[in-house]
């Protein structure tokens, strides 16, 4: 039985970290016999790591909102098509870092366009496809952006033109993401993102397995 799983959360939430501890337990759990695809948003494909390029190239400063959210849905359409969709199709279990949820909370909430229209988009990009579990990392921005500067540093990610933006676009994003999950809350799993990674790890895990069942 095919799987379809998205992690989200505001910047330096830890999604990476912990969609890659869920595809190497499923792996593991699988012993090959199911295959699990990890792949992201925006990117995925080479066509979207492209796009990904585009969006978050720090000299982007001039991109205009509306240019934004078609960029991110065009990588998406892409993502889907190529991807993830087919994946689906094949019985596999899918793991994305980031999906449509994402486009509502960063342009819908965070830069304010029309959320109606933004879903218009979304069916479209994905052909109504949703996932089965968005896993939310939840994070204080300020804390979450002080990560990720780290880690940057460190050398262990980027920093993105979307990273710069201010503190108070930041908290729109955060408070977009809390308010989509209350809507949906048999959908939606919300992590305190504060707490051990091994911790975290395990509520996913005992999450997915008590939705999953048939390994």
């Amino acid at each position: 039985m095919a799987f379809f799983v998205t992690f989200e959360g505001p910047e330096g939430s830890g999604k990476t970290t912990q969609i890659q501890l869920l595809y190497q337990y499923l792996q593991n759990k699988g012993r090959q016999s199911r295959e699990v695809i990890c792949t992201r948003e925006p990117g995925g494909t080479p066509i979207g790591e492209q796009i990904r390029a585009v969006l978050h190239d720090l000299g982007n400063t001039a991109m205009l909102p509306e240019a934004e959210v078609l960029l991110y849905s065009a990588s998406r359409a892409q993502h889907v098509g190529e991807v993830v969709r087919p994946a689906l199709e094949r019985g596999a279990i899918v793991l994305s870092d980031r999906y449509a949820e994402s486009t509502i909370a960063y342009q819908g909430y965070g830069r304010g366009l029309d959320r109606r229209a933004l879903e218009m988009i979304t069916e479209f990009a994905t052909g109504g496809l949703r996932p089965d579990l968005i896993i939310y990392l939840d994070l204080d921005v300020q804390a979450g952006l002080r990560r990720k500067h780290r880690d940057q540093q460190e050398g262990r990610g980027e920093w993105t033109r979307m990273d710069q933006q201010d503190l108070a676009f930041h908290r729109r994003v955060r408070d977009g993401y809390l308010q989509m999950a209350r809507q949906d809350p048999e959908r939606w799993l919300v992590i305190d993102a504060t707490q051990p990674i091994e911790t975290i790890h395990t509520t996913i895990r005992e999450r997915v397995e008590a939705l999953h069942t048939s390994w």
